[in-house]
């Protein structure tokens, strides 16, 4: 059996933005699938507003299904090539009964373009008119018209140029302020994560092995994998000296039985325990979570 998450659980409070961060194939796009009910996990549940997601029925679970959006990473194939800018929200919109007419809807559709920073001649334009900045605005517009609480964003912006990018992120700050957002924000960009969180959760392999405020991880982090990861990030000055902390060795598989840390075969200060019990994740005070048998 493949384990794409083992043991994952944590709390998003309303108007924060938690970060989840880690390297391809740790997870971070499956938990937010879960979170949005397009996977069904095999165990755990996902509670939302006290009620497990997956025993929902009815007008709870569509109510649940608009609260909970979700914006992907690539911003074309999001859109439907046949469908203008303004029928993809109207179109969202109607899914979810809003809106008092058609006109209503499309006048909604045109505040929430201008919103994201479009106007009205982009109305009528289909997705592959648009750049990827546009695109992604789009997605972004549409997710906002149903009035959701929460939203998952699936590296929104890694299919950006690095001149966009900022646009995007500011936007996403903007509207969270104006419509009382809550984010959960995957990405593998440590300084995405760092301007745009107040709370960070590192994955490794399915698993979560730190877990803290923005500022508790970068300044004082606690797993290995942690400091691995914010070794990499370049000096903001070329003569500030950093050691580079590489991490060797194979990953392990997440088929069959599971043993041991995640990162044991990779890890530097790795003791016998560490590849016979998996350590939990516990707070080692004022918050700080961690997986690791380094710290009591």
């Amino acid at each position: 059996m493949l384990h794409a998450l083992s043991e994952v659980s944590f709390q998003v409070y309303e108007g924060e933005t938690l970060g989840v961060i880690g390297e391809s194939g740790c997870g971070k796009s499956t938990l937010g699938r879960c979170l949005v009910q397009l996977h069904k996990p095999t165990g755990g549940n996902i509670f939302y507003e006290g009620k497990d997601l997956w025993t929902l029925t009815g007008a709870e679970k569509e109510k649940a299904r608009r609260n909970i959006q979700m914006i992907f990473q690539d911003p074309y194939s999001s859109l439907d090539p046949r469908r203008t800018a303004a029928y993809s929200i109207e179109e969202a919109m109607t899914a979810h009964g809003l809106g008092e007419s058609a006109g209503d809807r499309r006048r909604k559709a045109l505040d929430y373009l201008r919103e994201v920073g479009m106007d009205i001649q982009y109305m009528e334009r289909y997705p592959h008119e648009f750049s990827g900045g546009q695109r992604q605005r789009i997605n972004i517009a549409r997710a906002v018209s149903v009035e959701p609480r929460v939203i998952v964003c699936d590296e929104p912006v890694s299919a950006l140029d690095v001149s966009i990018q900022a646009q995007v992120l500011n936007l996403f700050k903007k509207l969270q302020a104006e419509h009382k957002l809550t984010y959960i924000f995957i990405s593998h960009d440590l300084g995405i994560i760092k301007y745009v969180s107040d709370r960070i959760m590192i994955m490794y392999l399915g698993q979560v092995v730190e877990f803290h405020t923005s500022d508790g991880i970068y300044n004082e982090p606690l797993h290995p994998y942690t400091k691995a990861l914010l070794s990499a990030i370049p000096p903001e000055s070329p003569f500030e000296k950093r050691d580079r902390i590489l991490l060797e060795g194979d990953i392990k598989s997440p088929i069959g039985e599971q043993r041991g840390c995640p990162l044991a075969g990779r890890c530097r200060q790795c003791m016998e325990r560490c590849r016979e019990e998996k350590p939990l994740l516990k707070d080692t005070g004022s918050g700080h979570m961690v997986a690791c048998f380094l710290y009591k």
